[in-house]
């Protein structure tokens, strides 16, 4: 059952109070308001002085001498204005523009997050990092908005020989009010879509942690299975015809309402997947939307941000930016367009119990025989 979750009007940014102009007595700065600590009490000399000029002797004939306060260093109470002043400097560095930092750089080109342009987006965002992927997922949606990999030659071999277990699973570190549940799949007609596919994971762990539902967002069940898949094996074999390729996949949602699985978890109505040459120094993005039937379409990382709010590759020259490199056809390794031309079957119960007993039968066998071998 499929309800309506409403999105409000878009946010504002908020105005960061920078680059505001300042005249003293010596020259025009630019600066942020930053309450400083008080200073100690300078001679009556300095006092007099200006900020940038020196101070008046106080006889004739004495030589000109730049006013300076006493050392606060060597008392406690210098001390406790010192910490101060420290806090006051740590408080203006992260008022200031910098690069978002991450946990796992590995993950990303250049070790640079992608960055969000729409701040709508920003609410209740968590990064969260994982063996071979790192994602930044929302509570508001209880989706994944992006999640990033680096995909080479060597883990795409390895990830061939990785046996698929469909092993899905909470993310318990999520706070429970933030993350989707199991039961809101069931019976909700859509697939539970991965971001950073299970095919391009080069370990059991790897795959394993794929299947986290901090990496799944609701899919048409038709283009998860034909379109999207033919998208997600087309990059794998450009991956290994490159040597490496960074890759973020993530999510769009657009219009006034969209559609939400028990009132819960929303459902995007396109999903990107956007790419990287570092070799080539190109990049471009797959663009389609979240339904059957539906063409792709090649897009610059530029023209992404336009309609995603999301600047995959921050670090990219703006030249390359909007330039979409050409991209595989992917209906070429779809499996089988006639996935696209079915009907999707709603889920019973029947079909759940008969998928989690094979699902559980098989992960019995493969643990036996790998505690006998």
């Amino acid at each position: 059952m499929r309800n309506h979750a409403v999105l409000g009007p878009p946010l504002e940014p908020s105005l960061a109070e920078s680059g505001i102009g300042r005249t003293g007595s010596c020259r025009r700065q630019s600066h942020i308001r930053v309450r400083l600590p008080r200073r100690l009490p300078a001679p009556d000399s300095a006092r007099r002085a200006g900020p940038c000029r020196p101070a008046v002797p106080q006889q004739p004939g004495t030589p000109l001498r730049l006013a300076r306060a006493p050392d606060p260093a060597g008392t406690a109470e210098g001390a406790d204005v010192l910490l101060r002043r420290a806090i006051a400097v740590a408080l203006l560095l992260a008022a200031t523009p910098a690069a978002a930092e991450t946990a796992c750089p590995e993950h990303f080109a250049d070790g640079r997050v992608p960055a969000l342009t729409n701040p709508k987006l920003a609410a209740r965002t968590l990064p969260l990092c994982f063996e071979a992927f790192a994602l930044l997922h929302s509570g508001a949606s209880r989706t994944p908005l992006y999640a990033a990999e680096r995909l080479t030659r060597e883990s795409v071999t390895a990830a061939r020989a990785v046996a698929r277990d469909d092993s899905f699973h909470e993310e318990d570190r999520l706070p429970a009010v933030d993350r989707s549940e199991l039961e809101d799949y069931v019976h909700s007609g859509f697939d539970r879509g991965h971001l950073a596919p299970a095919g391009d994971m080069p370990t059991p762990t790897a795959q394993g942690q794929s299947f986290s539902l901090a990496n799944i967002v609701p899919q048409n069940r038709a283009f998860n299975r034909g379109l999207w898949a033919g998208i997600e094996e087309s990059v794998r074999r450009l991956a290994s015809e490159r040597g490496t390729l960074y890759v973020v996949t993530g999510v769009v949602f657009t219009g006034g309402s969209v559609d939400a699985l028990k009132s819960r978890v929303l459902v995007p109505t396109q999903l990107y997947k956007a790419l990287y040459d570092p070799a080539r120094g190109e990049a471009g993005a797959y663009l389609a939307p979240n339904r059957a039937g539906a063409a792709w379409q090649a897009v610059s990382i530029a023209g992404l941000n336009g309609t995603a709010g999301v600047d995959v590759f921050p670090g990219l020259p703006d030249a390359v930016k909007r330039q979409a490199m050409p991209l595989p056809e992917p209906r070429e390794f779809a499996r089988g367009d006639e996935a696209e031309r079915r009907s999707p079957r709603e889920e019973t119960w029947q079909d759940w119990l008969w998928r989690e007993a094979g699902r559980a039968l098989r992960k019995a066998i493969r643990d036996t025989l790998r505690a006998i071998f």
